[in-house]
């Protein structure tokens, strides 16, 4: 039986109850959690933290532009099978030859065809039942990648190639999928239609704080404070990248090895801004509006 119990977070990841009952949902029914929302909502780590607070194993797969339902299921090695059958006939002359050593195949057999199956986290996943399955940023795949996974999601199996076969797994013992999207392209309509949906909204202070307190609990409360007032002024200057929970964290992990003190002075200088500000427009645009007037102390971006 799958792991199905009410998961809240962890020690490390903060769930929103909204989203805690659509991944439950999902796990519950055996269905894959679509997850969207814009970078650095906390989507990629949902699965990874839930892994491991329950001590799951974790398959992953990372789309890319390039990315086929071989790479995400299995394939057969074509390469490895034709050197093995050689080996095999080569093996055979030898014999002939009275040649006592043999060349090795590495305990393969031409024959067992299964040996040369190359299973990817899809199949990987499917054989453990109580397991994880991450689908990360789905929205890079080609357009044809989503819709050749409607049927494994729908029937949860898979039939290995060459091989034949079939890696099945019933609704109940169905691994925990969750995919995420940024958006960057719709998803098909069918392929929705075999998710959970969720949308996560980026947090606001009063969450954003609780989302720090956990990653650095030692923190400086008057350190936190000014840094989600730049975090946010800069997130309300509508740059064409607005900085996200991760930069935030990597922009407070820096700023924790200095005194408190000196590190309000170094945030409201906007020292080491370039873990928020990510492009050269956005830190030209913040530069002018500091020199326009005194937001920021007056300071500039380097």
């Amino acid at each position: 039986m799958a792991e199905t119990t009410h998961w809240t977070g962890s020690e490390k990841y903060l769930c929103d109850p909204a989203l805690a009952q659509a991944f439950h949902m999902a796990r519950t029914l055996g269905m894959p959690l679509l997850i969207e929302g814009e970078p650095g909502t906390g989507k990629t780590d949902l699965p990874i933290h839930y892994a491991k607070d329950r001590g799951l194993d974790l398959e992953v797969y990372p789309v890319g532009s390039k990315s086929n339902v071989e790479q995400f299921v299995a394939r057969f090695d074509h390469v490895k099978y034709l050197r093995d059958s050689q080996i095999e006939i080569l093996n055979a002359q030898r014999e002939e030859k009275g040649l006592e050593t043999k060349l090795s195949n590495g305990g393969r057999n031409p024959e067992a065809l299964g040996d040369y199956v190359v299973k990817g986290p899809a199949a990987i996943a499917f054989s453990k039942p109580n397991s994880v399955l991450l689908i990360d940023e789905i929205d890079k795949a080609p357009r044809e990648f989503p819709n050749d996974l409607l049927y494994a999601l729908s029937h949860r199996k898979f039939i290995m190639p060459e091989s034949g076969e079939v890696i099945e797994i019933s609704e109940e013992e169905m691994p925990a999928i969750v995919i995420t999207s940024n958006r960057e392209q719709e998803l098909p309509t069918a392929f929705k239609g075999r998710c959970i949906y969720h949308y996560i909204d980026f947090p606001d202070k009063e969450v954003m704080s609780q989302i720090i307190e956990k990653h650095h609990p030692k923190l400086d409360e008057a350190v936190v404070r000014v840094a989600l007032d730049v975090f946010y002024h800069l997130r309300r200057l509508g740059l064409e990248r607005a900085p996200t929970t991760r930069e935030i964290l990597n922009w407070l992990k820096y700023m924790g090895d200095i005194a408190p003190k000196e590190a309000v002075k170094k945030i409201e200088g906007l020292e080491g801004i370039g873990a928020l500000i990510k492009t050269q427009t956005d830190m030209e645009r913040v530069n002018r509006m500091i020199g326009a007037d005194d937001t920021f102390g007056g300071s500039r971006l380097n």
